[in-house]
């Protein structure tokens, strides 16, 4: 009898058994799967793993690039424009022109302002003008204007004079509040009222209300006065030519009978003449 041996088995891979090749081949395929996956949702999301863009401040930077400059290159302009009007030579004050003055002349304001010759015109102010000017007493206030290139008009506003006073042999005009403004050799060389007393009169007690009564009288009326006198500050006269005569009375309501006083003498005829006018009370005027 033949026994047969058991068939022995075949040296195949063992079903059970996970080898070391196997174990690292799976892991391989594990993380490409996960990078794969991973890599396909950065996708979708359209921006790599890791990476951060930031689109919205790189706009703001551009924007603000876009104003800055345009700014920066106009303050240039703007300032080279103006130091070209301050300090360039074209703009240098060449010539004066003096206008409404008549107790002073051209020449002596053109002559006070001569340091400000060559100043560029942006640079001269009033008061530059004024303190050039002070020691001008006829000159109350000044206005400029700047005619470009060169050119600088000068507007003078005088004190008014009011009355003449008598000094030796000249005659000095006042205003209003005694002020001496300037000397003429001749009394008919003004047509206004001499006050008598000389220089000192100022300082006489009806000075105040006398000169305040000649500041109200019209400019017509005024120039028609011949003297201006006071005996008491409530006997205020005034002569006229022809020898007549304005009764003023005191200071007070003067602004009333500066009105009345005018119509007075333009109603005034020949065939009536008058000697005497009386405004002390001016809403009853008398002639005489």
């Amino acid at each position: 009898m033949i026994r047969r041996r058991p068939a022995t088995p075949s040296a195949g891979p063992d079903p059970g058994r996970v080898s070391v090749l196997d174990r690292a081949q799976r892991a391989g395929s594990s993380r490409a799967t996960e990078g794969s996956r991973a890599t396909g949702g950065s996708r979708t999301s359209g921006h790599a793993p890791g990476t951060v863009v930031d689109f919205p401040r790189q706009r703001r930077s551009r924007t603000l690039r876009r104003i800055l400059l345009p700014l920066v290159g106009l303050l240039v302009v703007l300032g080279s424009l103006v130091a070209f009007a301050v300090f360039s030579p074209v703009l240098a004050l060449r010539t004066v022109v003096v206008q409404g003055q008549s107790l002073t002349t051209a020449a002596e304001v053109e002559e006070a302002l001569e340091p400000l010759t060559g100043t560029s015109l942006t640079r001269i102010s009033e008061d530059d003008v004024r303190a050039l000017l002070a020691d001008k007493a006829p000159i109350d206030d000044v206005g400029i204007a700047a005619e470009p290139p060169s050119t600088l008009v000068v507007t003078v506003v005088e004190h008014k004079p009011v009355a003449v006073l008598q000094e030796g042999e000249e005659f000095v005009l006042i205003d209003a509040e005694g002020r001496h403004l300037t000397s003429v050799p001749n009394r008919d060389d003004v047509e206004l009222p001499l006050i008598a007393g000389g220089t000192e009169a100022v300082n006489s007690t009806v000075f105040s209300s006398l000169a305040a009564v000649l500041e109200e009288v019209p400019d017509s009326v005024l120039s028609r006065l011949t003297s201006a006198s006071a005996s008491s500050v409530d006997s205020i006269r005034l002569s006229l030519e022809g020898d007549q005569l304005i009764f003023w009375g005191s200071a007070e309501r003067s602004a009333e009978k500066a009105l009345v006083v005018e119509a007075l003498l333009a109603a005034a005829s020949e065939e009536q003449p008058v000697t005497e006018f009386d405004v002390s009370t001016p809403d009853r005027p008398v002639t005489r």
